[in-house]
């Protein structure tokens, strides 16, 4: 891409550097240098744009009030633009500019905000906000904010800051967001609603989820630095930076940071899942097996669910300590006896140990039934009918079971043993050769020697 006008006229370094940081995930050094080439030629909406979303990640927010002024003044700005003088406003108290910027983001996609803003302002005003939320009705996206923006303003005192109504409607709708696709609108509304309101740390854990999930991970980190670690948000904000850790493949930072949360005298189950499941993916299931069954004891009188149980054993089990492995996966399933999940681990992992198959094939059979669909219980149920030697019977399972999940290596290798077994030896092949590209690396060797010399006589894998 051509640089703009103002790289030409400016300071082409300082752009070049923007682009650099910019493409390496660096906002902070992005913004900066953007800063430099604005200044240099206040007027490009080309630079404006480019400075205020790098701003708004960085968190640098007089560049973006001043990019997103360059914007409005050439008439292309964006729908969020508004956000910024809107929450300004609201941190004044300011209802007279508050309505202006309103009334703007009225006009984009963001209307959907605009009758709950408008109820806050009349509020704050001490005007009757009825009329206002009563236009919300017509559309329900506009109709589910109004009914929580009702319920707050009725348990708010007549003289409650605007910024206050503000920021929660805006964290609201980036809550909403962050079930979908990574959006700079997220980032937007987040900023906005820390600037209307800086003291609210649920804001800032949704802008660090937002940074997270647009790759800027080290920028999330910060923002997570700034939650009270005394506040009420203070173990939301460390479930949230393990989360990012993990999702970013920092494993030994996401360990150490579950593992110092599970260290603090106010730690949870939740957290204990967390860290149980974090040891689990890292290759530890002995130490995750301690945590779990850390879990099941706290649940009192109760005795632990079988999810609880079935996590417990699936650990152990992992670890080599089947017989105890066995004994918490048939409590997984004495717990939740249509579960399909726990009667599936416990059939399959009998199978795998060879433990009583025509009783592991009752459990597969118990959970196919009750989800015919799931591919990996009706590869579970296929594999036990090869390993009891009714391969004609077990191959049209393994052969649903690839068409319905296609890119799972077990079941690939399962169906090319049970190929193999009938004399069907290309076709046993082609499975191996499948499985081999989604394959655990562990597991490459094996497959690579089945695809040069079959199975040797009698072989069950």
């Amino acid at each position: 891409m051509a640089a703009p006008a103002a790289a030409e006229t400016g300071d082409l370094s300082a752009y070049l550097k923007a682009r650099a940081a910019d493409a390496a995930g660096r906002p902070d050094h992005a913004a900066a240098s953007y800063a430099k080439v604005l200044a240099a030629a206040p007027d490009d909406p080309v630079v404006a744009i480019r400075a205020y979303r790098e701003a708004l990640e960085a968190g640098d927010m007089p560049l973006a009030s001043r990019a997103a002024a360059v914007l409005s003044r050439a008439g292309v700005a964006p729908a969020d633009a508004a956000l910024l003088p809107l929450a300004d406003a609201a941190r004044a108290g300011d209802t007279k500019a508050a309505s202006a910027a309103i009334a703007t983001l009225a006009t984009g996609p963001l209307v959907v905000l605009a009758p709950s803003l408008y109820a806050w302002v009349a509020h704050a005003e001490g005007r009757d906000p009825g009329p206002s939320l009563a236009i919300a009705a017509k559309d329900p996206v506009a109709n589910r904010f109004a009914t929580e923006a009702r319920t707050l303003i009725a348990a708010a005192p007549r003289r409650q800051p605007l910024a206050t109504g503000v920021s929660r409607l805006l964290a609201q709708l980036a809550s909403d967001l962050a079930a979908g696709e990574p959006s700079p609108l997220s980032i937007a509304l987040t900023q906005a609603a820390l600037r209307a309101d800086p003291r609210y740390d649920s804001a800032r854990i949704l802008l660090a989820d937002a940074l997270a999930r647009n790759r800027i991970v080290d920028r999330a980190l910060t923002v997570l630095d700034e939650v009270d670690p005394k506040g009420a948000f203070a173990a939301a904000a460390a479930a949230e930076r393990v989360e990012i850790l993990a999702n970013a493949d920092r494993d030994g930072e996401a360990l150490a940071a579950a593992k110092n949360r599970v260290d603090q005298l106010d730690a949870e189950p939740a957290d204990w899942q967390r860290y149980a499941d974090l040891l689990l993916t890292t290759g530890n299931p002995a130490e995750a097996a301690t945590w779990y069954r850390r879990i099941i004891s706290a649940d009192g009188a109760n005795g632990g669910s079988w999810g609880s149980w079935l996590q417990y054993g699936g650990a152990l089990d992992q670890a080599g300590r089947w017989p105890e492995a066995r004994d918490a996966l048939e409590k997984a399933v004495a717990r939740g006896p249509a579960q399909p999940l726990a009667l599936n681990y416990l059939g399959f992992a009998q199978v795998e140990h060879g433990d009583d198959i025509p009783a592991s094939i009752r459990l597969l059979e118990r959970a196919s039934r009750l989800d015919p669909a799931n591919a990996s219980i009706t590869d579970s149920l296929g594999w036990a009918y090869h390993l009891a030697g009714d391969t004609a019977r077990a191959l049209p399972l393994l052969e649903r079971a690839g068409q319905g999940d296609p890119a799972n290596a077990e079941i690939g290798d399962h169906l090319g043993d049970a190929y193999w077994t009938v004399g069907r030896q290309y076709e046993a092949r082609y499975a191996w050769r499948a499985a081999l590209l989604t394959a655990e690396p562990s597991d490459t060797a094996r497959l690579t020697a089945k695809i040069a010399n079959g199975l040797p006589p009698k072989a069950r894998r």
